[in-house]
């Protein structure tokens, strides 16, 4: 048996790979390494309730609050917070440390996350603000006073997520947006009309099809006051929250031969490329899922990183000769979540591979659209890969669920060696009436 396995990455997919090793049977050395200062904490929370959890930089406090429950399995587990890989050898298998620090390994986990991409817009930088960590979600409390101006910029789910929690914290908010509907690359833009109204009735001002080419400043002290729009429109400013999306720390990687155009790609056993003893997991990692082909992607879901970490520990620890190895496909369903003013917005299967949609329930063109409940079903040819459901009761999300579940079964004779396209499911008049809205999806 072999020494230490090495996890670089201490987020939810580092401390679940850790997790499900020692359940595996993995009972030597393991060492997460982590460039925050924290232990793995929930991120959810950081765009909703924490932002409007008070004042103050308490940051041990929060950190313990939105800290996740270890198993007592890892009370073993050495943890090196603070200090990031910044190269690896995957030929000598070791990483080094930004300390200097060298370990080596004989199974290596990836699991180093993402982190925000920066919009590449002139001026000042004080009062600007990105949303990934709890440090970026407690700077960013400390502003959202009552009566301050905020733009977001971009319309994505964190952007409309710090929205409507700056609304709620009494903030002047403006969403700026590029596309033609917030959240449109992830749910369409009909679906993202009726949640721009939602927010619209709450007080947000929404400007799409914009983007932002200049911040304007208050001159000495530099500090933004001001966001002015490709077609010159100027909006006034006390702080810019950018939400363009977000980049996989993979630089760390560079050298070793690998694909890291976006993120690291893996087999379906979650391993880096095929290499024995180097696996991924969270959103770093880029997967076939034969739910629907085989092609290598990336899935920023929650629920994911718990999937891909079991996974990926399974992988290693068979590797490491302490269980069999697992020949089933690896078939995860992704899901996601987000609340606005109280509306649940939840999400089955993998939407953004869609080309038309169905209209399963409920009305688009209501005012009150979410009073009642949306569902929308995404089809990719003739097969359902996705519903979203906006203001659907909990009580009813289990069928939904169901209807991706059991339209995206890979075929019998898929293999990791020979992967085929799940099969096709296209129920035409669903729950007794015929579909009410059929586009092409902008993805």
């Amino acid at each position: 048996m072999a020494g230490q396995v090495v996890i670089v990455g201490a987020g939810l997919a580092g401390l679940r790979a850790a997790e499900h090793l020692r359940a595996a049977g993995w009972d030597r050395a393991i060492t997460v390494v982590g460039a925050e200062e924290h232990l793995p904490y929930n991120r959810p929370p950081l765009s909703k309730d924490l932002l409007v959890g008070g004042t103050g930089t308490a940051g041990a406090a929060e950190a313990h609050a939105c800290a996740y429950r270890r198993s007592k399995s890892v009370a073993d587990v050495r943890w090196r917070l603070g200090t990031p890989v910044v190269r690896a050898s995957l030929r000598a298998r070791s990483v080094t440390l930004a300390d200097g620090t060298v370990l080596t390994y004989d199974g290596l986990v990836v699991a180093t996350g993402l982190r925000p991409s920066r919009a590449a817009i002139p001026g000042p930088d004080f009062g600007r603000y990105v949303l990934r960590t709890l440090d970026d979600a407690l700077r960013l409390r400390e502003r959202l006073v009552p009566g301050c101006s905020v733009v977001v910029v971009g319309g994505g789910f964190i952007g409309c997520e710090v929205a409507a929690t700056a609304r709620t914290a009494g903030c002047e908010v403006t969403v700026v947006e590029a596309g033609a509907e917030p959240m449109e690359r992830a749910i369409g833009p009909e679906l993202g009309r009726v949640l721009r109204r939602h927010h619209e009735d709450n007080g947000v001002r929404f400007v799409t099809g914009r983007i932002v080419s200049e911040l304007l400043s208050d001159g000495p002290c530099e500090r933004v006051t001001g966001a002015v729009l490709d077609d010159g429109t100027a909006i006034p400013a006390d702080l810019i929250v950018e939400s363009v999306g977000s980049r996989p720390n993979v630089e760390w990687l560079d050298g070793n031969g690998l694909d890291l155009h976006d993120g690291v790609e893996c087999d379906n056993w979650m391993r880096v490329e095929g290499l024995p003893g180097v696996v991924a997991a969270g959103d770093v990692a880029r997967f076939p899922n034969p739910r629907y082909d085989d092609v290598p992607r990336r899935v920023e879901h929650w629920g994911v990183t718990g999937d891909t970490a079991r996974r990926a520990a399974a992988t290693l620890a068979a590797h490491l000769g302490v269980r069999s190895h697992d020949d089933g496909p690896f078939t995860p369903l992704p899901s996601f979540w987000s609340d606005q003013y109280g509306v649940r917005v939840q999400s089955y299967g993998a939407p953004a591979l869609g080309d038309r949609c169905v209209l399963l329930d409920g009305g688009l063109d209501h005012p009150r659209a979410l009073t009642g409940g949306v569902a929308m079903a995404y089809y990719r040819d003739r097969q359902m890969v996705g519903v979203v459901l906006a203001g659907i009761p909990a009580s009813r999300h289990r069928h939904y669920r169901e209807l991706v579940a059991d339209a995206t079964v890979p075929s019998r004779a898929w293999t990791p060696e020979r992967p085929e396209r799940g099969r096709a499911s296209w129920p035409g008049d669903v729950g007794g009436r015929p579909p009410e809205v059929i586009r092409p999806l902008t993805v």
